[in-house]
């Protein structure tokens, strides 16, 4: 019996030891990602109206990344249902959007539950939201003086940068470039060369079905939310 009893718990010994080291592995598989996390991405930002908060190495670390700088009354706001269909489209493919809302040029709501219902409810987003942030001069985001530098700070809303896997910054696209227009899309697209589902796809095979917003999450319009400069 006593040897039976020894017999286990050397097992036992001997899966724990495994399964620590399993773990240590694993540890330092995940350390080693991190670390190649560039510094200007290094950042904790809070989601949009919610406690909740979130490294952007951890949404967005060795992913191609779609950062917009965004605004809930301005003429190009409309442009959250294009994004959103973006989203949609590659996000199997690895795309990581997230747009981050700033009052920088005078058009974003004055709460964050506004800005909230507009980009949730009015317009279905469901990609990463950020809190409120600066996106030009000495108080902007690190991400956005990184982004400054290598392709110029946002001259306006809905300025739209590219950054492939590797952490290098691709383009940035004016406010006036819809995010289903062939530019978007082929830049997209090509940062996915090797991927099977994307062999075939072109710009001609957009589906505008992929912007149709649920009734249900439409909202009437009403002044003040939708429209106006606050």
């Amino acid at each position: 019996m006593f040897g039976i009893s020894k017999a286990i718990v050397c097992t036992l010994a001997l899966l724990s030891t495994a399964a620590f080291a399993d773990s240590k592995n694993q540890l330092t598989s995940e350390l080693a990602m991190n670390n190649d996390c560039p510094d200007w991405l290094d950042h904790d930002v809070r989601q949009l109206h919610s406690s909740n908060k979130v490294n952007l190495c951890d949404l967005a670390a060795n992913k191609p990344l779609l950062v917009i700088n965004t605004a809930s009354h301005c003429g190009f706001t409309s442009q959250f249902k294009g994004l959103e269909a973006l989203h949609q489209r590659f996000k199997d493919q690895g795309l990581v959007v997230i747009g981050f809302p700033s009052n920088d040029f005078n058009q974003e709501a004055g709460t964050e539950k506004k800005t909230a219902e507009v980009c949730y409810i009015n317009y279905g987003v469901t990609f990463f939201m950020t809190e409120k942030v600066h996106v030009k001069g000495n108080q902007a985001h690190p991400l956005f003086q990184h982004l400054a530098r290598s392709q110029g700070a946002p001259k306006w809303n809905f300025n739209k940068y590219l950054i492939n896997a590797e952490g290098t910054v691709i383009n940035r696209f004016s406010s006036s470039t819809s995010p289903n227009s062939q530019e978007i899309t082929n830049a997209i697209q090509q940062l996915f060369p090797d991927r099977k589902a994307q062999k075939g796809m072109l710009v001609d095979d957009y589906n505008p079905a992929w912007e149709v917003i649920p009734a249900s999450l439409i909202i009437p319009y009403q002044p003040g939310l939708t429209s106006g400069r606050f």
